[in-house]
């Protein structure tokens, strides 16, 4: 693991989700890191402590129901439950923080997915009374497959078991059989107890056998994916727009002469750097060229990197539209039409073989056909098993035949260009999301 110190990650933005079973404190942790961070308003704070009072909650929670910063639709502050994924920003001395706190129910496995995307880190809980639950490895076994850097582990409701050391290595024990299956490497274990703010910002001196960091001081310093991928992935940017802004005279522009000519194709870049005067291929069509500008926002750069959203400007005027990904030359691989994948099933209606679907890679939509399903992963023993269909919330393989050949990556080599989602091209709904294992060339 490489380890940053406080000051190396002032100013990083560090994204990261909860996960967890049922019941476990994932929206109390949530609530209590960002009350103890003081990063609650004023106004939000009395709201939440006037409804606390008013639904009875009190004892040692000191009158605060820290569930309710973070549960912000009514069906779940009546029922109790997370049901949507709850983004909340907040940052302290020390960087910025995206967090994503996710359900923890069977049937919202589509939304835990949905929020561990795109994370840096996932913050797991488990109850130190109940153990690891079949929830549990679900949620970590997508955590493998989703490739998220950092795992950290909170032993939640440590206080309900007297703050046993005992408890709390045999739960850690159980966590790291079941990482060690999976092959997870940077996992971080720690007790803690949310409600009552233990090792949640500041470390509890109810633990004294404990002497690793509280739960912010690992977020802390714990560094993020573009730290990590900074300068070794490959530039990649999925065209989304082309930009000609023919009207200049009418946005008011004051020499649209200037603009006349102009042509950008515009898009977030998915990995990578890119500069201008550097060489990049198209891969429509395989042909390369060289950046000459970089728009951002008004101004122009002479290096973009991920994830910023820019507009490229080239030297030769190529037939290029939406879905292309424009690449540093030499790096995109040869294009395919079939492809092994793992797939987070995600719709009621089951998955068979022999199913039409479209694929959404990046900004190109295609149609295929999935083939065959290899294989759906028991949650029990973690190993995948012979299938011939996935039902919701299974995690399986299969075989996908796509109807043009695309330059695909696989997603241990490119987490954003690897990944991709499974559409159902009749009423639009996503069925599944989707990681690129092997290309099967022909």
């Amino acid at each position: 693991m490489a380890v940053l110190t406080r000051e190396s990650t002032v100013g990083t933005l560090l994204r990261f989700a909860t996960a967890g079973s049922v019941d476990d404190g994932k929206s109390t942790l949530v609530g209590r890191l960002l009350h103890d961070s003081k990063s609650i308003l004023a106004d939000q704070l009395e709201a939440v402590t006037r409804t606390s009072t008013e639904r009875g909650f009190g004892g040692t929670g000191g009158g605060i129901d820290f569930a309710l910063l973070t549960d912000g639709l009514r069906a779940e502050r009546e029922q109790g439950i997370t049901i949507d994924v709850a983004y909340r920003y907040f940052a302290t001395a020390q960087r910025s923080f995206i967090l994503a706190d996710c359900p923890g129910h069977v049937q919202y496995t589509r939304n835990m997915v949905t929020g561990a995307t795109t994370a840096d880190a996932v913050v797991m809980l488990i109850d130190a009374r109940k153990g690891v639950l079949e929830q549990t490895r679900r949620h970590l076994s997508v955590v493998h497959q989703l490739r998220v850097p950092h795992v950290i582990i909170a032993v939640n409701k440590i206080d309900l078991l007297d703050y046993s050391e005992r408890a709390f290595d045999h739960v850690a024990d159980a966590v790291r059989v079941v990482t060690a299956q999976l092959g997870l490497d940077d996992v971080h274990v720690l007790p803690t107890s949310a409600l009552l703010g233990d090792n949640i910002v500041d470390r509890s001196p109810n633990m004294p056998w404990y002497d690793g960091p509280s739960l912010l001081e690992l977020l802390e310093t714990l560094p993020s994916t573009d730290d990590l991928e900074s300068g070794q992935e490959d530039f990649r940017m999925p065209v989304q727009l082309v930009i000609r802004p023919q009207g200049a005279l009418a946005s008011g522009i004051d020499d649209p002469d200037a603009f006349r000519d102009y042509r950008g194709y515009g898009g977030q870049i998915s990995s990578g750097r890119v500069s201008v005067g550097d060489r990049v291929t198209v891969s429509h069509n395989g042909l390369s060229t060289v950046v000459t500008g970089i728009d951002f926002a008004g101004s122009e750069l002479t290096t973009a990197a991920a994830p910023q959203s820019v507009a490229l400007r080239l030297r030769d005027d190529f037939d290029i539209a939406r879905g292309a990904t424009i690449a540093a030359e030499g790096t995109l691989p040869g294009p395919t039409k079939n492809v092994t994948a793992s797939l987070f099933w995600l719709d009621d209606r089951a998955l068979l073989p022999g199913a039409r679907v479209l694929v959404k890679f990046g900004t190109a939509t295609i149609q295929a056909i999935v083939l065959e399903i290899t294989g759906r992963r028991n949650l029990d023993t973690l190993e995948l098993q012979p299938a011939d269909r996935l039902d919701v919330n299974d995690i399986g393989q299969a075989r996908v035949r796509l109807s043009a050949a695309l330059p695909v990556e696989l997603f241990a080599h490119n987490r954003r260009g690897g990944a991709f989602l499974i559409i159902n091209p009749s009423d639009g709904a996503t069925l599944a999301a989707g990681t690129i294992l092997e290309r099967n060339d022909e």
